[in-house]
Formats: C-alpha cells, sequence, structure tokens
C-alpha cells in the first residue's frame, strides 16, 4: 500500500497520508490518482510528495464512464484511493479510430498513445508555441503525417495551407503521395527551382482596395480615396468598349482642360498634359493624334508647341477639339463586371488620378499620394511584381481551385513558401491570400461545407499588433479568429514568440500544444492569455525535452505531455553540422556533404512498454496493459498498484 488516509482537503489539493516507507513513491509524481467512493469517483494528480504525505490536486470526475472536467462535490474523508486504471486511463488519452488520430505518446504513462479527436483539435484554432530548436516544425510535420497515415480513415478533402518562411516542409510532404496516391502536396513559391514547383501568383483583379492599401502601406485615411478611384479607373480602363472609350475621353478633355486654363506657365502646362497623355490616352487623344483646322491639320504634340510669345500656337484651335469630347451628360460610368488590369495599369491609373482629380491643389493630398506612387512603382520595378498576374480576369472560385490543384489532381497540401521575400510584402501576401480563402468560405452556399487549415509558420512575422484596424477598420487575422470557425477556416499558429503575436488572436485559440519554453516574456504572456492555464503546466514547459509538448484545450481532458515522433521524412529545420563542415576537405565541391544534426529526440516507433513497467518498482503484474493504438479492450482487473 502507499496512500493512507485522507489527512485533510484544502481548496483543490488533498493532503493524504503517505504510508510507504520506499523510494517507490518517487515513481508518483505526475501519476493520475482515484477517489472512489459509493457514487463518485473524483481524478487527481500526484504533484508533490515527501515521506510523511502526498498532495494531489483535483482535476474532474467520472460520470457514467465518461470523464467530465472539474470537481463540484470534494471527495470524502473515508474515499478509497487507487492508481487509474488502464479503461480510465484510455477515457483521458482515447483511442484510435476514424475520428481521432495518432498526436504521440504519454510521456507519463508508457505504452499509452494520445489520439485526440479530430474535429476537437482541428475545428477550433490551434497556437504551437515553443522555443527555437524544441522541436515545433518536426512535431507539426509529424502531426500532419499521422495524420494522412491514419489507416482508419483516408483525409483526401483536407486543404491544409502551409505559409511557409524558410522552405521547410517541402522535404516532409513532398513524398505524400506514396502514403495513398489520392494524396497530392503542391509546392508554391517566389523562387522555383525544380519542374515540380508552381511560381506565385496572385490576380491583380482580385485584390481589394484593403488589399492594395496594405501593399502599399497607406498609412492614412486620407490615401484611401486616392487608391479607391485609381482602382476604379484602372478596372475602366482595361475596357476598349465604345462607351468606355467616349468616358475614358470624356476624363481626360476634362483633365487637360482643367490644366490648360490653370495659372501655371506655358511649360509646365505642356508637362502635365503630355503627362496625361502618356499615363492615360486614345486614339482620339495620343502624341500622333490628327486634330483637323480649317483647311490643314495638326498632331496633337505640335499643337502644344510653345511660340516666341510663350504661348501655344494652336491654342485655339486644341482647346476647341478637346472641348469637343466633353460631354456633361455622362455620370459615373460602373466598373465592368470581368475587368482585369496589371500594376502598371494601377500605377498609370494613379498617376491620371493625381493629375485629373486636381490634387495637385492640396500639397498635403498630394504628398500622401505621391508616396503611394513611389511605393507601387517600387513593386513594380523588382521582384514582387512577379507575383501578381494582371493578364487575365480570374474569379475567386477560379482561384481558389487552382491552388488546391495540381495537374489535374486534388491537393491536400499546399505549400507556399515565401522565404524570398522581404517581411513587410510577406505578411501581406499571407494577408491576401488568407483574406481570399476567407472571403471564399463566408459565400459558400453550405457553411463550413469546406474548411481550410491556414498553417503561419513564424506566425510572429504575420499576425501582430498592425494599423490594420485603424487604417480599414480590421485585421483580417484578428477577424479569422473570431469568425473563421463557423465559416471553416482556422487558424495554425506556430511560433517561438507568442509575446509579439495578435493577443486576440491568441485568446481565440482553442487547443495548445507549447514545446520547451523559457523567455520570461513569453511565460508570462502565456499566463495572462490563458487564465485556465495551472502553475503546474507552465512549470512543465520550462523543462521539457525537444519534441514533447505539453498538450492542453477543448481536444484535451486533461493536460498532458505528449512525445512525439520524429517525422520521417525530415522538414529542412535541423541544426547546422557545424563539425563536419569544419572537418570537410578543403577541395570539396559537394557544400551538401555534411548531414545537418538532428533533433535528438527518439526516432523509434511508440513505445511498447506497459503501465507496470514503468511502475516496475511497486509489483510485478503479470497481465498486459492494452495498447490505444487498437481498439479499446475491456480490462477491470488492472490495476498497476494492486501488489502494494
Amino acid at each position: 500500500m502507499i496512500f493512507g488516509k485522507i489527512l485533510y482537503i484544502s481548496d483543490n489539493i488533498a493532503h493524504v497520508e503517505n504510508i510507504s516507507k520506499d523510494t517507490i513513491t518517487a515513481d508518483l509524481m505526475n501519476i493520475h490518482v482515484i477517489f472512489e467512493d459509493n457514487d463518485q469517483r473524483i481524478l487527481g494528480e500526484v504533484v508533490e510528495l515527501n515521506a510523511e504525505e502526498i498532495k494531489i490536486r483535483f482535476l474532474g470526475e467520472y460520470v457514467n464512464n465518461r470523464y467530465v472536467n472539474g470537481v463540484i462535490r470534494k471527495p470524502l474523508l473515508s474515499s478509497t484511493l487507487r492508481i487509474i486504471n488502464s479503461e480510465e486511463l484510455l477515457e483521458l488519452v482515447g483511442t484510435l479510430s476514424n475520428k481521432s488520430f495518432t498526436l504521440g505518446s504519454s510521456a507519463t504513462y508508457k505504452g499509452f498513445s494520445i489520439c485526440p479527436n479530430i474535429n476537437d483539435l482541428f475545428s477550433n484554432h490551434l497556437a504551437i508555441f515553443g522555443n527555437s530548436g524544441s522541436g515545433k516544425s518536426c512535431g507539426v510535420s509529424r502531426i500532419i503525417q499521422n495524420i494522412f497515415s491514419n489507416p482508419k480513415t483516408v483525409t483526401y478533402n483536407a486543404n491544409m495551407f502551409f505559409f511557409d518562411a524558410y522552405g521547410e516542409y517541402k522535404n516532409a510532404f513532398g513524398s505524400l503521395n506514396k502514403i495513398n496516391p489520392s494524396y497530392n502536396y503542391k509546392f508554391i513559391t517566389t523562387n522555383p527551382t525544380e519542374e515540380t514547383d508552381y511560381l506565385l501568383k496572385i490576380p491583380v483583379n482580385l485584390l481589394t482596395l484593403d488589399d492594395i492599401a496594405l501593399l502599399l502601406q497607406a498609412n492614412s485615411h486620407s490615401q484611401l480615396p486616392i487608391l479607391e478611384r485609381s482602382i476604379k479607373y484602372a478596372k475602366i480602363f482595361s475596357s476598349d468598349s465604345e462607351e468606355v472609350v467616349k468616358y475614358k475621353n470624356h476624363l481626360i478633355a476634362k483633365a487637360l482642360i482643367a490644366i490648360l486654363f490653370s495659372n501655371s506657365t506655358t511649360s509646365y502646362k505642356k508637362n502635365e498634359i503630355f503627362k496625361v497623355i502618356e499615363v492615360c490616352h486614345t486614339k482620339e487623344f495620343d502624341f500622333d493624334s490628327t486634330i483637323p483646322g480649317l483647311g490643314y491639320t495638326r498632331s496633337f504634340s505640335e499643337c502644344f508647341e510653345i511660340d516666341s510669345n510663350g504661348n501655344f500656337g494652336e491654342s485655339v484651335l486644341i482647346t476647341e477639339y478637346i472641348l469637343k469630347h466633353i460631354d456633361e451628360s455622362i455620370v459615373e460610368m460602373p466598373v465592368p463586371e470581368k475587368a482585369f488590369y496589371t500594376l502598371r495599369d494601377l500605377a498609370n491609373a494613379l498617376e491620371f488620378t493625381l493629375i485629373s482629380e486636381g490634387f495637385q491643389g492640396n500639397q498635403m493630398m498630394y504628398n500622401e499620394a505621391m508616396i503611394l506612387q513611389v511605393r507601387l512603382n517600387t513593386i513594380i520595378g523588382g521582384n514582387v511584381n512577379n507575383y501578381f498576374d494582371g493578364s487575365k480576369y480570374t474569379s475567386t472560385e477560379d482561384f481558389v481551385a487552382e491552388l488546391c490543384q495540381k495537374e489535374n489532381a486534388r491537393a491536400q497540401i499546399v505549400n507556399i513558401n515565401l522565404e524570398d521575400i522581404d517581411d513587410a510584402y510577406a505578411k501581406v501576401i499571407v494577408k491576401i491570400i488568407s483574406k481570399i480563402l476567407f472571403d471564399y468560405a463566408k459565400g459558400l452556399e453550405k457553411r463550413a461545407s469546406i474548411p481550410f487549415h491556414l498553417f503561419l509558420e513564424e506566425a510572429h512575422r504575420y499576425i501582430q499588433q498592425d494599423t490594420d484596424t485603424f487604417l480599414l477598420g480590421y485585421n483580417i487575422f484578428d477577424r479569422i479568429a473570431k469568425e473563421g470557425r463557423k465559416y471553416g477556416v482556422l487558424l495554425d499558429i506556430i511560433s517561438q514568440r507568442p509575446v509579439e503575436i495578435s493577443d486576440t488572436v491568441i485568446a481565440q485559440c482553442s487547443n495548445f500544444l507549447i514545446f520547451k519554453m523559457t523567455h520570461p516574456k513569453d511565460i508570462k504572456y502565456i499566463e495572462e492569455m490563458l487564465p485556465n492555464i495551472s502553475a503546474d503546466v507552465i512549470e512543465k514547459m520550462k523543462v521539457l525535452q525537444p519534441g514533447n509538448c505539453v498538450a492542453f484545450g477543448g481536444a484535451f481532458k486533461i493536460p498532458m505531455i505528449c512525445k512525439l515522433q520524429m517525422p520521417d521524412p525530415m522538414p529542412y529545420s535541423t541544426n547546422c553540422n557545424v563539425s563536419a563542415c569544419w572537418e570537410e576537405e578543403p577541395n570539396s565541391n559537394s557544400p551538401t556533404s555534411s548531414e545537418p544534426v538532428a533533433n535528438n529526440y527518439e526516432t523509434e516507433g511508440v513505445p511498447t512498454s506497459n503501465l507496470e513497467e514503468q511502475m516496475s518498482n511497486a509489483n510485478s503484474i503479470s497481465e498486459e496493459v492494452p495498447i490505444n493504438n487498437n481498439e479499446q479492450t475491456n480490462n477491470e482487473d488492472f490495476d498497476p498498484m494492486a501488489g502494494l
């Protein structure tokens, strides 16, 4: 025997007499105990022990053989105490089925796997935190591999998007179709290096005003009307229908007349007029357009030659020509339904907006607009322009379908690699794609019929306390965190710095896998953000070995320490093999000859030793504990401490 009588109960702790002076009591730490009387079974966990007494914290209660968190009525002082049996333990850790999967093995109970329900874990937002090197990337890879390798179910309709900051997951998921020919993995990147890689392309016509504002790093509300007008002009000017040409001529003519009758110098007027024609022109308004006079003709550009008096030589002719194209009956023209345009078209439309809307007269607004113009031209002149496609019209439905398709087959995992993009643009691209998926899901006739899981590696790069809410009225990740669950858009955030992540997003997460964390600010932040987290869980996550995590939340009956297997294949997240690099021969032409150093956690399968082996100092029990990877078996006589 180990447990004597209950000495007293204080708050949520039972102080129990320790009647064993053997070293066996050391094996009891974190073991679960049942307080049992005639009509009640209360679950507790050993949290402290010494030679005189054992402290056991109450966790929950078994009602009709189902575990329920929380204790309404404390156990009687006369209750009997025993170690949890296999049936009760299986109720806590779960069993493998078509509705669950193997997360990893229990670090407390050898031979038992932790098998959370898929719905409980993945129909809510999930947060995965841990220091660099704690095993996050390997853990995530193993989890996804386990889901797709589950022999009891086929995950054909999964839609998992990995926003990968460093291209880590390509190796881990590249062989997905070897598990099942129906499974496919798609690698979208900013820098394709293999035939199977896809270049990242986002249709420009899908960008909303909010997206453009974020892309150009707008920081003032006064910039939004300018951008809105520019987007409208870019869409209208993309069409060459007779109606559009007439409207375009009307706008150009009004802009030219405003310049002609301004108080500016003649040379300045000429420059501004030519700038309008350069960025926005038609057959009627072009440098070579023919301007008919009385018995002679002039080209458009010739009409603006400055004479010796400093005036336009054909001012009367050109003024009459321009006025003919102004139609005051024209009202605002609707935007064409399937308009498409390039970022260069948008830049031209922005230039035209600045001139035609008279922003030059407002120096402050003009300066703010010029900032947007400079940023847009910087994008157009750089690599980021390659990732936006304005060559054709693409609907949201077609874009989402194309994202999830690989060679006419469905891709269950879509890996979007952003390692070659500056953080500022990478964040915007992730927001744009996430917003497109969210809007698509909201528009589905049957709500939440197509779930999307957004895995954000290094989430602190994207989910931040940004100025989006001030500028646009919302942040897309905050919105997904608050509303995405009911539409089937779920966030799976992976980060080593939770303190840098939006607290709104973390507050909406229902499940947590926390690997080793030691930074005091991160630990304090987690404590403050998650009021239900116990001090014991906090202490556990400080000393975890690589590859071990504390799993808690709605998908877990109680907080558990889970030991994950190493993924097979591995992601590109291992440490540099410094010693091998140092020993490499000077003339070696093989920069990849040295193998990376793997994280030092278990590479074998789930341990198969039973609970009695873990408690070997207690007393040997011949009966074997059932492994919960298989169907649950009845073992009413199981008692790991029966001989004490």
